[in-house]
C-alpha cells in the first residue's frame, strides 16, 4: 500500500500546523484547511484515506464536511475532533459516518493509534467495493451470449430490477439463478444493502424456520443467545429463497405472511418484526403441477411468481457456448495466474455438441479443471477433452442422419462414413497420414490398410503428404 492521504480541516493555526506537522513526521501525506468549505473544496478536487476535521469550524461545521466528503468518497474514513465532546455529538458525527472521535487536547500516541486503525477500516472498504464490484461483474455470468433467449433476458433484468416486485426464477439446476438474483439485486437501489441468499432445500426442516426468522434465547435447547435471521438480516436489501418448491407447507404460511405483511415473529419471541425486504425465488421444480398436485399453496405461487424469469438450460443456448468458455477461460487464468491460449476449434465443435446436463455450473467447472491441467501458453485440444464430450461430435452427426424410408444397405452405409471420417481427418492434418491416425485413435498401419481399400492410399500419396513430409511435420 501506498503512501495514506489525509485531510486535515482545522480553523486554529497552531494546532491545524502542529498536526501537519507529527503527522508528516510519521509519513502521512497532508492537505490542510482552515474551514469548512475550504475543506470540501479540497475534497472535490482530490480523493483522500482519511478526513480529520474540528466539529465546531467557521461557516460549514464538522458535520457537513463529513457529509460531502462522504459523498464524494464513501470509502474515506472521517475522524472528529472536538473540544466539547458529548454523546449527542458522537451520536451525530457517526450517524453522518464518522469512523470514531477525538477530544482535544489531543493526545499523539491516541492519534496515531486511532490513525491506524481508521487505515486498516478504510482499506477494508475499498477491499469491500472490490469484491463488491467483482460479484457485480460476475452476475453476468448467466446472461452472457448473443442468442435471443439470452437478450431478452437481460432486457427483461433491465426494466425489473429497480422495483420492489417479487421475481421467481425458473430453471434447471445449474443455469445460473443466483447470478440473476444478485444481478436483479446490484441493479436495484437496494444494491447498497445485504443481499442475502438460503438454499430453502440445503437445510432440514426443523432448522430452517430459525434460520429464516431468527430466535430468541431460550426458545430451545442449545439457544444460550438470541440471533437474526436471514428476514431480518436482509432489510432493506434483497432476500433470495433458493429451491423454494422444496419448502414445507408450514413455512410457506409463514413466508406468505412475511410478503403480504412484511412481518414476522423470531422462534420462541412475541414481538412482532417489521422488516423491507424485496423477494426474488427460485426452483428447478414445476411449481404449476405441484399447485395442482396440492404440494405447494397457490396463494404463495401467485404471490411469488409476479415476475417469472424463465432461464433455459445451456442446451437451448448452444450458440452461447464459445462466449462462456472464453469468459471463463480467461477467469480462471486470472485467478490461477496462467496464460491458456484458448481451445481449438475441433475441441469447440466437441463442447458445442454436448448437452451439458449440469448446465453452465458443469461447463465452467470443466474450464477450470483444463486451465489447471494444461501448459502455461497451451492450446485446449480434443484430447484434452472427457471422452463423453469428445463422442458428442460423432454423436451429434450420426443423430442427424436421414434413414431412408425404403431401407438401405448397412455394410455399405458404414463404410462410407468410415470412408467420410478417414477423408476428414486427413483432410484437418494437411494429408498427413500419422497424424491423421493420431486423432483417429488408430495406429498409422492400419489407417493405412482403410485407405487402400476405399482406394485412398493414391490420392493422398503426394509430395506434400510423403513420408518425409510426415516426418518433418510429426
Amino acid at each position: 500500500m501506498g503512501i495514506s492521504t489525509i485531510l486535515l480541516v482545522e480553523d486554529e493555526e497552531y494546532i491545524r500546523e502542529s498536526l501537519k506537522e507529527i503527522l508528516e513526521m510519521n509519513g502521512y501525506r497532508v492537505t490542510t484547511a482552515n474551514n469548512g468549505e475550504s475543506g470540501i473544496e479540497a475534497a472535490s478536487k482530490s480523493t483522500f484515506d482519511i478526513l480529520i476535521t474540528d466539529l465546531r469550524l467557521p461557516g460549514t461545521d464538522g458535520i457537513g464536511v463529513i457529509r460531502s466528503v462522504k459523498a464524494a468518497s464513501p470509502d474515506t474514513a472521517c475522524i472528529v475532533l472536538t473540544g466539547y465532546a458529548s454523546v449527542e455529538t458522537a451520536v451525530e458525527a457517526m450517524r453522518v459516518g464518522a469512523f470514531t472521535y477525538l477530544k482535544k487536547p489531543l493526545n499523539k500516541d491516541e492519534l496515531l493509534v486511532t490513525l491506524e486503525r481508521a487505515i486498516e477500516f478504510h482499506t477494508l472498504k475499498e477491499e469491500n467495493s472490490k469484491l463488491k464490484d467483482e460479484i457485480k461483474k460476475n452476475c453476468t455470468t448467466a446472461i452472457l451470449g448473443t442468442s435471443g433467449v439470452i437478450q431478452d433476458i437481460r432486457d427483461l433484468i433491465d426494466k425489473i430490477a429497480d422495483t420492489d416486485s417479487t421475481v421467481l426464477i425458473l430453471g434447471e439446476s445449474g443455469t445460473g439463478k443466483e447470478l440473476v438474483a444478485r444481478a436483479l439485486h446490484y441493479g436495484s437501489t437496494r444494491s447498497k444493502k445485504p443481499f442475502v441468499p438460503i438454499n430453502c432445500g440445503a437445510i432440514p426442516e426443523d432448522l430452517l424456520e430459525s434460520e429464516l426468522f431468527g430466535y430468541e434465547k431460550g426458545a430451545f435447547t442449545g439457544a444460550i443467545a438470541t440471533k437474526i435471521g436471514r428476514f431480518e438480516a436482509a432489510d432493506q436489501g434483497t432476500i433470495f429463497l433458493d429451491e423454494i418448491g422444496d419448502m414445507s407447507p408450514g413455512l410457506q404460511v409463514k413466508i406468505l405472511r412475511v410478503l403480504q405483511e412484511k412481518e414476522f415473529e423470531r422462534v420462541g419471541g412475541r414481538s412482532t418484526i417489521k422488516v423491507d425486504v424485496r423477494v426474488v425465488a427460485a426452483t428447478n421444480q414445476d411449481l404449476e403441477k405441484a399447485v395442482e398436485e396440492k404440494k405447494f399453496r397457490n396463494d404463495l405461487y401467485y404471490r411469488l411468481n409476479v415476475i417469472p424469469v424463465h432461464l433455459p438450460p445451456l442446451r437451448d443456448r448452444k450458440e452461447d457456448i464459445p462466449i462462456l468458455i472464453d469468459h471463463f477461460i480467461e477467469k480462471m487464468a486470472k485467478r490461477k495466474k496462467k496464460t491458456v491460449k484458448g481451445v481449438s476449434a475441433e475441441a469447440m465443435r466437441s463442447l458445442e455438441a454436448f448437452d451439458w446436463p449440469g448446465n453452465i455450473r458443469e461447463l465452467e467447472n470443466l474450464i477450470e479443471r483444463l486451465v489447471v491441467l494444461k501448459e502455461e501458453g497451451s492450446l485446449i485440444n480434443p484430447r484434452d477433452l472427457p471422452e463423453k464430450i469428445r463422442l458428442s461430435t460423432s454423436s451429434a452427426s450420426l443423430s442427424q442422419l436421414s434413414l431412408p424410408a425404403e431401407g438401405f444397405d448397412f455394410n455399405e452405409a458404414v463404410d462410407n462414413y468410415e470412408r467420410e471420417l478417414i477423408v476428414s481427418a486427413l483432410q484437418r492434418v494437411n494429408g498427413i497420414k500419422k497424424k491423421a491416425a493420431e486423432y483417429l485413435g488408430l495406429n498409422r498401419t492400419t489407417l493405412i490398410e482403410k485407405m487402400k481399400r476405399k482406394g485412398l492410399l493414391d490420392q493422398y500419396d503426394s509430395p506434400e503428404s510423403s513420408e518425409a513430409a510426415e516426418i518433418a511435420g510429426s
